[in-house]
């Protein structure tokens, strides 16, 4: 089924302590965290995270004076199984549309659910639903 949710990128400096203020002051705000990704490159950071409630984590972010962007992508559970990435990934391919970002939301007892940016979410819709 396909699921549109919102994920939010945030820029943090690569230094102690960034991600725990991060995390305390959505945890202040109620907002609890579905998944997370995080990468650096040198004094820079990178977490994108899918939250519970995007309007108070919105105004968390904004309050905090973080440089952040907000972006929809779909989720798309599949089979715990091998092969079913490639299958899934080449399916998107044949319908023309390419995965710009992927990574994995959560493992349930149906599979593994995935949330991906793609650059065409109405023509993924029949791939994913």
């Amino acid at each position: 089924m396909l699921m549109l949710v919102i994920e939010f990128s945030v820029q943090l400096a690569n230094k102690p302590g960034q991600l725990a203020t991060l995390a305390r002051e959505l945890g202040e705000a109620q907002v609890n965290v579905r998944s997370l990704a995080a990468i650096t490159n040198g004094p820079d950071g990178l977490v994108k995270l899918v939250v519970d409630r995007d309007a108070e984590a919105r105004g968390v972010l904004e309050r905090a004076g973080l440089s952040f962007e907000e972006h929809r992508v779909i989720t798309a559970t599949l089979k715990d199984k091998p092969g079913a990435l490639a299958e899934f990934a080449e399916a998107l391919a044949n319908v023309g549309v390419n995965i710009e970002g992927i990574y994995l939301l959560n493992s349930e007892d149906d599979g593994l659910r995935f949330a991906l940016a793609v650059d065409d979410v109405e023509a993924a819709q029949p791939v994913t639903g």
